[in-house]
């Protein structure tokens, strides 16, 4: 059994320890500036990857070298005794607590370039953060529909009142942006007697308009069923009713279909009366169902 005595003392680890320990951080640190270069200059991904592998690299064998060169190793058992020890036995017990936390206490370089390894690859970790784009801001909550916008065919061609027929839909898009994805309407007039749904200047005889986008997963909601004037999603058969201001009674859909409010201009042609009063899409933030 190993005494007390036979425990390393500082220095016992020899001058490769402590260089050892700076070289390998040095290397990080280069490697970590050196990917935020590479970054900065257009990138290129081996490259990256291989530098931001030597920089952490360099932070593993740093601290393993330290681990293992210069810090107290092995296995040590003192018996307790039953009386206090002498006077001299304490300090002995105070010496070598000391001498244990001096490897720590006077590496102040180490502990150092330790910190400005790290400070190194969080700088390289930010900058790749500037991939991601730039914030949506509020553009998830609206859409290119505004007031007095006429709605348009896939083709370009605006569409007037009368060429609506009952039970058909009609997919329709914003005059100035006919390719908008998030923008694409089904236009559709309810047959007589069945209430249209919505605050009354929201349709006009009997034609609406709702968002054609799912609100489960973003599929087109393509189909209709002019009995029961429903509409449906093929993706996961969502059904919303018309009547009901596209309510969904069915399917994986938990928030209806925004409805946008029209209206017909001078020379009859249907058009917007403004967005849509909330996001369209699936929502990206949790609704109870309505």
């Amino acid at each position: 059994m190993r005494t007390k005595s036979e425990m390393m003392r500082p220095g016992d680890e020899g001058p490769a320890g402590p260089t050892a320990i700076l070289v390998a951080l040095g290397v990080a640190i280069v490697a970590a500036v050196a990917v935020t270069v590479v970054y900065a200059l257009g990138g290129q991904p081996q490259l990256e990857g291989a530098l931001l592998g030597l920089a952490l690299g360099g932070v593993a064998v740093a601290l393993i070298v330290f681990a293992r060169r210069m810090l107290p190793g092995g296995h040590f058992v003192q018996v307790r005794e039953d009386l206090p020890g002498t006077a001299d036995e304490r300090a002995s017990v105070a010496s070598a607590f000391s001498i244990g936390a001096e490897p720590m206490e006077r590496r102040s370089l180490m502990v150092k370039m330790f910190w400005l390894a790290m400070g190194a690859l969080g700088l390289a970790a930010l900058f790749p953060i500037r991939s991601l784009g730039t914030s949506p801001g509020s553009s998830l909550r609206r859409t290119d529909w505004k007031r007095g916008t006429r709605v348009v065919t896939k083709n370009g061609e605006p569409v007037r009142l009368e060429e609506v027929d009952v039970n058909s839909i009609l997919t329709v898009f914003p005059e100035d942006h006919p390719d908008a994805a998030d923008a694409q309407t089904i236009l559709l007039r309810l047959p007589p007697g069945v209430p249209a749904p919505g605050p009354g200047d929201w349709t006009v005889e009997g034609v609406v308009a709702f968002s054609k986008i799912c609100t489960h997963a973003g599929c087109p909601v393509s189909l209709y069923q002019a009995q029961t004037q429903e509409l449906f999603c093929p993706c996961h058969q969502s059904t919303f009713s018309v009547p009901q201001g596209a309510k969904p009674t069915f399917g994986p859909a938990a928030r209806r279909l925004p409805q946008l409010p029209i209206g017909v201009d001078g020379q009859g042609f249907v058009v917007a009366k403004g967005d849509f009063t909330e996001p369209v899409g699936p929502g990206f933030w949790s609704r109870p169902r309505d």
